[in-house]
This record gives structure tokens, sequence and C-alpha cells, in this order.
């Protein structure tokens, strides 16, 4: 998903992308108002965090400029309850004063897209490297691609990054993935890790690494 951090202080700005981006956002930085509308008109944002005293076009101009329906965040050093009100009448979905914590900014910013329909709770979701599963709609993207896998590649992957760094042998991948009933063999376990491997090439990053003598680990490892 695609946010929109536009104020003027550099600091702030690099900070929040940061955080944002550790969660798997794709961040777009402006420093005034110019920029942050340029922002908006050419890769519409599904969020957009504004700072109110933008140079240029300020937060609350450049809020009633977006017709749009897009969730709206205002970060600003006003506290006074007139901007307040002001901002949340002009479509603000929340408010955040400076100082401010980041992680509070990326949980606002998770309950706002929770709250408009855009985003999943964060249990029905896992990240790894690249990779962000969601265990409810049964889709995964690695990077900004979607990918299609087949039921058991899909159970076995979300299995792995829901315990990552663990090593587990065939049959216990045979029991938690396949079943106590599944009257296959270790083969099976071998080819499905296999042509899952296929599926998760990078060229930065490994996923399942074999464990010689005992199964096999998720683990995110560099090249």
């Amino acid at each position: 998903m695609k946010i929109l951090v536009a104020d003027d202080e550099p600091t702030i700005r690099e900070i929040v992308a940061l955080y944002l981006e550790k969660e798997g956002f794709t961040v777009y930085t402006a420093a005034d108002g110019d920029e942050a509308m340029q922002i908006e008109t050419t890769h519409r944002p599904d969020l957009l965090i504004l700072d109110i005293m933008l140079p240029k076009i300020n937060g609350f101009e450049l809020c009633e400029s977006i017709t749009r329906s897009v969730p709206r965040i205002f970060l600003t050093a006003k506290c006074a309850e007139p901007d307040k009100i002001a901002g949340f009448a002009l479509g603000a979905d929340d408010y955040i004063t400076k100082p401010f914590s980041p992680r509070e900014v990326v949980a606002r910013v998770k309950a706002v897209l929770r709250r408009s329909g855009m985003m999943e709770d964060d249990v029905h979701l896992c990240k790894a490297g690249e990779l962000m599963i969601n265990d409810i709609k049964k889709s995964i993207m690695i990077g900004q691609t979607e990918l299609t896998l087949p039921p058991k590649e899909f159970e076995l992957l979300s299995f792995f990054m829901r315990h990552p760094k663990q090593t587990f042998s065939r049959e216990q991948l045979l029991t938690n993935v396949w079943g106590y009933d599944f009257d296959g063999d270790d083969r099976t376990v071998d080819a499905t890790i296999k042509r899952l491997r296929q599926s998760l090439i990078s060229a930065d990053l490994t996923y399942i690494h074999t464990i010689r003598g005992f199964g096999y680990r998720f683990e995110v490892i560099n090249k």
C-alpha cells in the first residue's frame, strides 16, 4: 500500500518513512504542498499524512483540493481544539500532534486503514523479507508482485513464516502441513519445497534452507 508523508521537516519525513517502510508500505515524501499534490496526482496514495503548516499549499488547502475518497491523517505541531475541529471538518480520519513516537504513527496508520476496510488485522498477516502472506485472503506478495501458489505450497510457506528460524524434520512438516492421516512419504516434502523455492527466487534473499541430517528451516538471509 502507498502512503504520502508531507512535512517540511526532513527528519520527520525520513523517520516516519523509515518506520512505515519497515512495515511493508511504499512511502512517498513531500517537503511542500506543491510536491505533495504532484505525488497525489501521479501515484494516488492509499493514505495521506499531511502537516498543516506546509509551505506553498498548507495541509488544510491541500486536503480541500483532493476530491477523491482517501484516508487522511494530520501531523502537526498545532494542538489547539479549533485546529482539530477544522481538520476533522475537512474529512481527516485522525490527528497526531508533534512531538510523537514513530511507532504511534504506524499504529494510527494501520488503525485508519483497518477502519476504512483497506487492511486486515495484523493477526492475519505475516511478513518476512520481501514476503507478506495473508491467511484470510490466501494471498502472498513478494515485493510489489502478487504470488500465486497451489494450496499445499501456500500452507507450507505459511507454516514456515509463522515459525521462523526453527528447524523441522520432514516428518514434522508432514504432520503439521499435510496432517496425521496423510499416507505419503518424505519425498512429498522434498518435492514441494523444491517447487516453493523456485517460486521464491530472489536476487538478494534466500528463505528456505536445508539443514543436513535434520530437515528444513525458514530464515531470511542475504545471498
